[in-house]
């Protein structure tokens, strides 16, 4: 009999609930509104530096930490967005990714032991971070309908074991984005107590009925403190070039390339060149980017609205979170897949964005990175299911 062997880290966290709908999408022909990534095309102008990046054979490891016109366009890009210098040689680390990068983070600053804060509900690779680097989860609820958080109970969380807080903003799965009087109160937290601040920015540029991205890098005295995440992926439509980074000031960064260097060696050198090109792209490019994606929000509160499903207004990202608690399933599980399985149609259980599981199963995650044809095929099946269920 063949011998397994899994450690009690990876007995901790299931396998990822997202990518497990886009599998159960794929078994069943569905149409994938699960995962986050776009079914259009990327920028031309990416394809066209990509391309000419491998006939340049530029297909060797480029410098670990990242190619240095890669990193220099990544610094001249933030500078200005964040009011501050940044040094590309000795504050940024380009990943496979922003879950790379979150990852590498997590790994380099934390201990075993130590308390990490998280926003719930969260983006599902945030749990198994804290606990791949030994640490100990500390949750604060986001309240619907609008998904503050109560002052009292962030500050509570706060003590002398606390390490870290992880912000995800513009949020995922929720779509808030939070505002610069609570990133504030968050910044006042963390330099009381000498905590590092993890955000993952990867929606910034995806920004609906005039919400401002704050990064916390910038306000006041935070710098030394944060640790910034982002990545091509979302930006730019390119969610499988693996593309992401971290800005830190020039000690962390030190430890954060250490780790990197150990988990992925690089993140691939054509798709870094063809970055330069990404960040170069004129201002109207992300104001069409908002202006694109504001309408695709728009037609799946008309969808959902036109079914019958409630959902929450998202003030930022790609997604809707719904309330399905008055469509009478049992809980989110069976409602997704009923959805996958019997109408075509492929979302996320809310259960994944909790570490209660039960906080979650009144709530489901729609995806609207998708073509107006995707949506309009989407819609016609929920129409047809909604219309059976009358």
């Amino acid at each position: 009999m063949t011998r397994g062997f899994s450690s009690l880290k990876a007995d901790a966290f299931s396998e990822s609930v997202i990518r497990e709908m886009s599998r159960l999408a794929s078994a069943h022909g569905a149409i994938n509104l699960a995962q986050g990534f776009p079914d259009f095309p990327c920028p031309e102008e990416l394809k066209r530096a990509a391309a000419q990046a491998l006939y340049e054979d530029v297909n060797q490891y480029a410098v670990t930490w990242g190619a240095a016109d890669f990193r220099e366009a990544i610094a001249a890009h933030y500078r200005p967005r964040l009011g501050m210098p940044i040094d590309p040689h000795t504050e940024l680390t380009v990943t496979c990714g922003a879950t790379e990068a979150m990852a590498a983070a997590m790994i380099a600053t934390v201990n075993p032991g130590d308390e990490v804060i998280v926003f719930e509900p969260y983006y599902e690779n945030y749990g198994p971070d804290a606990i791949l680097c030994g640490a100990i989860p500390r949750f604060v609820t986001l309240h619907a309908p609008d998904w503050h958080f109560d002052p009292t109970a962030l500050k509570a969380a706060f003590n002398d074991r606390t390490r870290a807080i992880v912000i995800n903003t513009p949020n995922n799965p929720t779509g808030k984005v939070f505002t610069r009087e609570e990133l504030a109160l968050i910044a006042e937290c963390c330099q009381q107590w000498g905590v590092l601040c993890i955000t993952d920015e990867i929606y910034e540029y995806i920004l609906y009925d005039g919400a401002e991205h704050v990064s916390m890098r910038s306000l006041p005295g935070m710098a030394p403190l944060t640790i910034a995440i982002n990545a091509l992926s979302k930006t730019y439509s390119v969610t499988g070039w693996r593309v992401g980074w971290l800005l830190a000031d020039a000690p962390t960064t030190a430890a954060i390339r250490k780790v990197h260097d150990f988990l992925t060696v690089g993140a691939p050198a054509p798709l870094q060149r063809a970055g330069v090109t990404a960040l170069s792209l004129p201002p109207s490019y992300f104001d069409q980017l908002a202006s694109d994606y504001n309408a695709k929000r728009n037609a799946m509160m008309a969808i959902l609205d036109d079914v019958g499903i409630p959902y929450f207004r998202p003030q930022g990202a790609y997604y809707l979170f719904a309330d399905i608690a008055s469509l009478g399933f049992s809980d989110d599980i069976a409602f997704a897949r009923h959805l996958v399985e019997s109408v075509g149609v492929a979302v996320v259980p809310g259960s994944s964005f909790f570490h209660h599981k039960p906080d979650g199963a009144r709530y489901v995650r729609f995806c609207f990175s998708k073509t107006p044809q995707t949506l309009t095929a989407a819609h016609q099946r929920l129409r047809s299911w909604a219309q059976g269920m009358a």
